[in-house]
This record gives structure tokens, C-alpha cells and sequence, in this order.
């Protein structure tokens, strides 16, 4: 047999009297478990050793990533924080340090063990390995997919004075995802989409910021919603094909110059729908308040 161009015999033989070929077992066995330990090393799979910190844990290691996420993290209501895993999640690969005194692998989710029901740990509410949201809105303004209440399903709150609409972040965005999200549900093609991975991926997370430009001048969507019969879709348009930070398009901060693409505050405030009447657009003072003609920040 040969790995990696270097050859090994496997069994050493000995003739008998009669001819027969008789195999040296011990001998034999060893070969193949030297041979089957070097294969994982072959093959970039490191052996966990006593030399591991396992006072630790990572998602990113090796044998904890090849595992779906609901192996260790199951849900049984709607509850935002997550759960740390029973014993048999651990067990079924850390049976030798769960049963050995001096591998602080107890000390991850409880925080005394000495105790015959050891007090688990809170769990935590940041991460120092990240976790990136995949999030499609195309995805999520279609039936059956769409919310009953459309974007209000997820931005239902105003934040920055009014200015800007909450986004939900964190531990906390699971309320918001849960609502459709249960334990046991399916999408309409029968796929499972209760568990940690259909949002999440180990990658960097960026939150999107709620402090856009537009906010700097003047804008308010506190001023631009169901009194003024609008809807989030007549200033923003959502593209399926592009990534998810381009997804949803937002109006140009340009009032008194139309833009070459896109829409911008003068598509509606153009002298006949939002100007005009007694409202007194006409009067540069109305948003001009200060003494020069920059806008108030």
C-alpha cells in the first residue's frame, strides 16, 4: 500500500510446514491503526488530544462545524436567547473529558461544578467569533413568505427622534424572526427553517447602519408614512438579483435637481404633489432655517 508515494507492508507472512500463509495479527493490527491516525492527520483532521483547551469552545472547529446547527441547539418555544445544549450534545464525542476530573470542559456552560446540580451560565449575549444574518428581502415580500403586515413585520418601530426606522439586530432580532420562524416550521417547499444556519453563517456581521444621509437633511420617516398615505414601496424599490446590502434602493438626497437615475425627494416634492397649497413650500425658510441655505444637521 502507498500514500503520498511512500510504500508500507501491511502484514509480515511466515511459511508453515504445510505451506500455509499465516498472518502476524498483532503485528498486522498495529500497522493499520498507526495507518488509520495518520489518514486523519493526511487529510488536514487534527485528533482532539489532551494538549486542547477545552475550558473553550469554537464553532469553527473542525469537528464542531461539520455538525448541523439544531445537533446542539434546539428549540422548544420562541424564546430569542438560545439554549445551552444538554449532555448527551456533548458526550456523544466528549465522553472521555466529561469523564476525566482535570479537563475543564464543564466550566464552558456551568459556573460552579462542584455541586451535585452545577448552576449553568447565562448565555452569552456577544460572541467573540462573529455571525453573520443572510436576509432576503425579495424573498421575504412574497407570498407565503411576506408578513401579514409587510415591512412593518420587521421595521416596526421609528428610532434616531423619528428620523429612521428600527432594523432588528442582535439577540433581540429573534422576536422579530420567531414571529414566522417556529420551532417546527417548514417553507412552502418543505424545507426546515427553524434552525440557527438558515440565517446565520460564520462569517463577518455587519449591521446595516439607521443613520443614512438623508437623515442629515431633514428627512423624517415619522413625516412620510400611513399620514401622508405612503408606503415604504413608493420610495423604496428592492431588486432580487443584487447582494443583500444592495438590495433595497433609497431616494437620492437631491430636492431642487433631479437626478439622472433613481428617485430623489424632488419625484414627490416637485411643486404639485408635496408642494403647493397652503403649506408653504414655496417658502425657502420652511426648511432653510438657518442663516445661511445649508440644511439643519
Amino acid at each position: 500500500m502507498s500514500v503520498r508515494g511512500k510504500s508500507f507492508t501491511l502484514f509480515r507472512t511466515r511459511k508453515t510446514s504445510s505451506s500455509r500463509i499465516v498472518v502476524r495479527w498483532p503485528f498486522a493490527l498495529l500497522i493499520l491503526s498507526v495507518f488509520s491516525l495518520g489518514s486523519m492527520s493526511l487529510g488536514g483532521e487534527s485528533l482532539q488530544g489532551p494538549d486542547l483547551d477545552y475550558s473553550k469552545f469554537l464553532h469553527s472547529s473542525q469537528r464542531h462545524n461539520s455538525l448541523a446547527c439544531n445537533s446542539c441547539h434546539e428549540r422548544s418555544d420562541n424564546s430569542s436567547t438560545p439554549r445551552f445544549p444538554g449532555h448527551k450534545a456533548c458526550t456523544s464525542c466528549h465522553l472521555g473529558q466529561f469523564t476525566t476530573p482535570a479537563v475543564p470542559m464543564c466550566v464552558i456552560c456551568h459556573t460552579n461544578t462542584s455541586g451535585g446540580i452545577p448552576p449553568l451560565r447565562n448565555f452569552p449575549s456577544s460572541f467573540k467569533e462573529s455571525f453573520n444574518v443572510k436576509f432576503d428581502h425579495a424573498q421575504h415580500l412574497r407570498a407565503p413568505a411576506r408578513p401579514q403586515t409587510g415591512c412593518a413585520g420587521c421595521h416596526s418601530s421609528q428610532t434616531n427622534r423619528g428620523l429612521a426606522v428600527s432594523i432588528p439586530a442582535n439577540l433581540s432580532a429573534h422576536d422579530k424572526c420567531y414571529a414566522c420562524h417556529t420551532p417546527a416550521s417548514k417553507s412552502a417547499a418543505g424545507q426546515e427553517i427553524s434552525s440557527c444556519g438558515v440565517c446565520h453563517n460564520q462569517k463577518a456581521y455587519r449591521p446595516t447602519p439607521t443613520s443614512a444621509r438623508a437623515f442629515r437633511y431633514s428627512f423624517s420617516h415619522a413625516k412620510h408614512g400611513p399620514r401622508e398615505r405612503l408606503t415604504c414601496s413608493e420610495c423604496h424599490n428592492v431588486t432580487a438579483s443584487l447582494p443583500q446590502s444592495r438590495q433595497v434602493s433609497s431616494p437620492g438626497t437631491a430636492e431642487h435637481f433631479p437626478l439622472s437615475r433613481g428617485m430623489s425627494c424632488l419625484t414627490c416634492h416637485n411643486g404639485k404633489r408635496a408642494f403647493g397649497g397652503d403649506l408653504a413650500f414655496k417658502d425657502c425658510r420652511r426648511c432653510h432655517t438657518s442663516a445661511s441655505f445649508r440644511m439643519p444637521m
